[in-house]
């Protein structure tokens, strides 16, 4: 299974494997729908002690500026990040630097999801880290984190990762901080109850990790996150394949 997105990574897709006895590669049902929502992820993750951005969650059909923009002041000052609580690959997220751009961006979220999120903007190093199971003589192996930079002015959107725009480098972390990053990833992957991989992704601001959230079903074109993460621990693309088929049928 490599879908993505509503049906393919939610959970709904996965269980009709499951009720047909079909193995599939990536997370489980349960797994699949508690990453895909971004307001019970990031709670679930706060519970087994990893750092999450503050943040308001908003019902589409509650959506009063009156009742909200206080609460939102309330967390942090602008800028805001508004995102859908449901949508992968930063489909309706935008970044919000005062009320009126507030507003627009809320509706426009509320387009895409019934339920959304408003989250305290973490100014940063947006980095991802690709978990891959049973390599490396690990349980959960942790590959080299990806740091993704953006072209100047925009921040990691639908466009910038898809239009070949975005510069993704090994991320230049060593030593304790490396080990940390790794943790985080291994901790959010096992508290959701993923399995097989998964990719996580965090804002490092100083020596601070923050979890943002966690993909089941990263992308596995030639040029994505993950394989290029797996292709520098020495494990190509074709091999990588072979191994997630492995893991699904064994």
């Amino acid at each position: 299974n490599a879908t993505h997105g509503e049906y393919g990574e939610d959970g709904r897709l996965q269980q009709v494997f499951e009720n047909c006895h079909v193995p599939f590669t990536g997370s489980g049902v349960a797994a699949s729908a508690l990453a895909m929502n971004k307001i019970i992820s990031r709670d679930i993750f706060g519970r087994a002690g990893l750092r999450i951005p503050r943040a308001v969650p908003i019902r589409a059909d509650e959506f009063s500026p009156k009742t909200h923009f206080p609460q939102i002041h309330l967390m942090s000052a602008p800028p805001w990040v508004v995102k859908p609580a449901s949508r992968g690959s930063s489909i309706g997220v935008s970044i919000a630097w005062s009320f009126p751009e507030l507003e627009a961006a809320i509706r426009n979220a509320c387009s895409y999801d019934k339920h959304i999120l408003v989250e305290e903007y973490i100014k940063g190093r947006e980095v991802t880290c690709g978990i891959l199971e049973d390599f490396g003589g690990e349980r959960h192996y942790s590959l080299h984190p990806v740091e993704i930079t953006p072209p100047e002015g925009r921040f990691f959107d639908y466009q910038a990762k898809y239009d070949g725009t975005t510069q993704e480098v090994p991320a230049p972390f060593y030593g304790e901080m490396l080990r940390h990053i790794r943790l985080a990833a291994v901790t959010a992957h096992k508290a959701l109850g993923c399995r097989h991989y998964s990719r996580i992704d965090m804002i490092i601001k100083g020596t601070k990790i923050y979890v943002l959230e966690t993909n089941t079903l990263p992308g596995l074109t030639s040029e994505s996150l993950f394989p290029k993460a797996a292709s520098w621990a020495k494990l190509e693309f074709p091999g990588l394949l072979d191994h997630l088929v492995h893991l699904a049928i064994q």
